[in-house]
């Protein structure tokens, strides 16, 4: 039996990315657009430098939305023997099992109740508020709150919530679930051990 989990995407990630190459993508298809008409308009040597310089942006943004499109499942997360690895494209953490108190269970919008959440954040939460997400309670964070906000999403962390912990939802929770128990029980795959499910009284809203 294998001494590791699969590899499950971050539908949270995902959800993100899907939002923003095709927007990235848009924008660049535009420009260059507008580029070909000042081009033609103004076919003068002394106003190249503006259509170039269109072009130019134009053609970032599609490598940039192409990359976009690239990364949109590059983030995962993957239990071992002795910890559990979250990885993203720009940031890569092990989380020792000795950290993990307990993991329960919880959907998005108990975890995140929509007439709290607004604007944007909204929007890229709306069609995941009935998933089911596994949280897990640590006894300490492997870096500073601050640090892993700046590579993480605010839907990684419970609302409002100061405890150490971090919200993973991936696509097959209870497999994940039952891959994480075992391991940490010190098992092998496919031997699950019972899961906790959390109960969301404690979950409210200050």
């Amino acid at each position: 039996m294998r001494r590791a989990g699969r590899r499950y995407s971050l539908l949270l990630y995902t959800r993100m990315m899907d939002r923003w190459w095709p927007a990235v993508m848009a924008l660049g298809l535009s420009l260059f657009a507008l580029a070909w008409e000042i081009r033609a308009y103004f076919p003068e040597p002394a106003m190249t430098w503006r259509w170039q310089t269109l072009g130019g942006v134009g053609a970032l943004s599609l490598l940039f939305g192409f990359f976009l499109l690239m990364i949109r499942k590059a983030a995962y997360v993957r239990p071992y023997g002795d910890h559990l690895r979250v990885v993203t494209p720009f940031l890569r953490l092990n989380i020792s099992y000795k950290r993990i108190k307990r993991s329960t269970s919880a959907t998005m919008a108990g975890l995140f109740p929509p007439y709290m959440v607004k604007g944007m954040q909204r929007e890229i939460l709306e069609p995941l508020a009935d998933r089911t997400a596994i949280v897990l309670d640590l006894n300490g964070l492997p870096f500073s709150r601050s640090m892993l906000r700046f590579f993480l999403s605010p839907f990684f962390f419970k609302f409002k919530d100061q405890t150490p912990h971090i919200v993973l939802l991936v696509g097959d929770w209870m497999r994940f679930s039952a891959e994480l128990e075992s391991l940490r029980a010190g098992g092998e795959v496919g031997t699950p051990r019972r899961v906790s499910r959390s109960i969301l009284s404690r979950l409210r809203p200050e």
